[in-house]
């Protein structure tokens, strides 16, 4: 290569250069300047790796804690058998409201709803009551291990202005029972089982 760069004239070499020298730069814009932006992306991505990383591991550190956490607060509530679930909260609501000093004009046919660990009775109601009884309503049927909240709230006054009429849509969450849970996930393993063992 270098004979025959060397049997060049003098103008020859500088166009052979010129060419390589442009050659070389076409080369560097199409392969090698798009990709300098990469290098940012990537430092870009380790470091979102790496914080996702410690979230993790503060996650994973905390699991016993939480575990410890869910059991305290399985043990707190009590345990109601389902079928007594919505005579137990229509109970605690009525007796609440003649505590506070009033009575329940109207309510609705109870609703339930699950989810993984809790079973909501959910009871709408309509009373007619002070300001001090209505107040003293809501807080004491929220306070204590009731677990009874109050979900929407209408508030009325009625014609001669002396009373409050209350829509009230209140919720119970009530402890699923694990131990009867358990059988009942574990049941169509069982058929199984026996399935093919036949």
């Amino acid at each position: 290569m270098k004979k025959y760069f060397d049997q060049l004239r003098p103008m020859e070499r500088r166009l052979v250069i010129g060419v390589g020298v442009i050659l070389l730069l076409v080369v560097n814009w199409v392969m090698v300047w798009p990709h300098f932006a990469d290098w940012g992306s990537l430092t870009h991505r380790y470091e979102d790796a790496q914080r996702k990383l410690k979230l993790y591991q503060t996650a994973v550190a905390q699991k016993p804690e939480l575990e410890k956490s869910v059991k305290n607060f399985e043990s707190e509530g009590e345990f109601v058998a389902l079928e007594d679930q919505a005579i137990n909260f229509m109970r605690t609501i009525q007796s609440q409201a003649s505590a506070s000093g009033f009575g329940i004009q109207n309510y609705s046919r109870s609703m339930m709803r699950t989810n993984q660990f809790f079973v909501e009775q959910i009871q709408n109601i309509s009373v007619s009551a002070t300001e001090p009884q209505l107040v003293d309503f809501l807080y004491k049927i929220g306070s204590g291990s009731s677990m009874i909240r109050v979900r929407d709230l209408e508030l009325q006054p009625d014609q001669p202005h002396m009373r409050l009429n209350a829509n009230i849509r209140l919720v119970a969450s009530y402890q699923k029972n694990p131990k009867s849970a358990a059988p009942a996930a574990n049941a169509p393993a069982a058929k199984n089982s026996t399935a093919k063992a036949k």
